[in-house]
């Protein structure tokens, strides 16, 4: 495999720490503000994977600056199963263990890049994990791992500062376990840190409910991306995924159906490059669903799954509207290219 650091540059790099310091508040929630996705979900190693949840395992990073040397805490909203916002299957008697890693190797490792829990993707030092099951303490409500040392994360240069990484297991049980988390300088409030930026390579999440409602995901595109793959896994036809770019009106992707997986190929033009896409998931009024989870995750043309960061790095990219010809001969090829999900 390619580094999965091809394209990084020091204008990139002085770009995500300019953005990160302009943007710092958006970075601490996991999912952000502007996604709108209310939240992530692991279920339990023994739920049927037609609930939404490919591997009952979710990994995220986060990416601190290198300069900052004050504590911080890894906040989880909601760590229990059971209670206001969880999906239970009869008795709430799952359990989910949320780790900590830092240290030599925690993000570096090949292993951890990939997005099904296997081979070396624990890479690293524990620094702190704890299991919840059903607990009216941390219902609604939240938990606080830290204080951790900044100085504890694998420092990536290329990623400009040190790298944590943040597990949740489902190791017992059937049950989803809905949360969310926020990077903070508090133990008992949530505190933005300046400069912080938090990353997936896969992410399982809850589509809201409420009819037409939109959610992003915001992968950032280097300058040698040529083309991209797109894996989705039980959108159970929730409405429609769409690419969303200077380029792109609304590309359709090809979208699956209950516990399968359906990928599509994607180019990405010049334009598209050094600047993130916008990935809209889209409930539909004719087929709206309630509790519907979905996994999502892409590769570029080396095979290297690729980054979306809660901030978007270089900017979320909009369709440029012209009336010319030659924009409405290329929205003809849009349409085209529609027909070919039959959508």
């Amino acid at each position: 495999m390619s580094s999965p650091l091809r394209g990084f540059n020091i204008v990139t790099l002085t770009l995500i720490v300019c953005v990160g310091l302009n943007l710092g508040t958006l970075a601490q929630p996991v999912p952000p503000a502007n996604s709108n996705i209310p939240f992530l979900v692991t279920f339990g190693k023994q739920a049927s994977k037609k609930f939404g949840d490919d591997d009952y395992s979710q990994v995220f990073f986060l990416s601190i600056p290198s300069n900052e040397t004050d504590p911080f805490y890894v906040r989880v909203f909601d760590p229990d199963i059971g209670g206001e916002y969880d999906e239970v299957y009869g008795a709430s008697d799952s359990k989910t263990k949320f780790s900590i890693y830092g240290g030599k190797s925690v993000w570096s490792e090949l292993d951890a890049q990939q997005t099904d829990p296997t081979g070396n993707y624990k890479a690293g030092t524990l620094l702190d994990s704890r299991t919840f099951s059903e607990s009216d303490k941390y219902d609604n409500a939240w938990y606080s791992f830290g204080p951790l040392d900044p100085k504890e994360g694998e420092f990536v240069e290329e990623l400009g500062g040190y790298v944590f990484k943040i597990i949740a297991e489902g190791i017992e049980g059937d049950d989803g376990n809905l949360y969310n988390y926020f990077f903070s300088r508090g133990p008992n409030v949530n505190i933005a840190i300046e400069g912080a930026n938090a990353f997936g390579y896969e992410w399982t999440f809850r589509m809201p409910a409420e009819k037409s409602a939109i959610c992003h995901l915001y992968p950032y595109i280097n300058d040698d991306v040529v083309s991209i793959q797109q894996f989705n896994f039980d959108w159970d036809d929730d409405g429609v995924i769409k690419i969303v770019s200077y380029e792109k009106k609304g590309e359709w992707v090809e979208m699956s159906n209950e516990a399968d997986w359906k990928s599509s190929t994607h180019q990405i033009l010049p334009t598209e490059r050094n600047s993130s896409l916008d990935i809209q998931f889209i409930k539909t009024k004719e087929k709206a669903k309630n509790n519907n989870n979905v996994c999502f995750s892409f590769k570029n043309q080396y095979g290297e799954f690729m980054r979306f960061y809660t901030i978007p790095i270089g900017g979320v990219q909009r369709f440029k509207y012209n009336i010319n010809l030659i924009e409405k001969l290329r929205e003809g090829e849009r349409l085209g290219k529609d027909k070919v999900y039959k959508k």
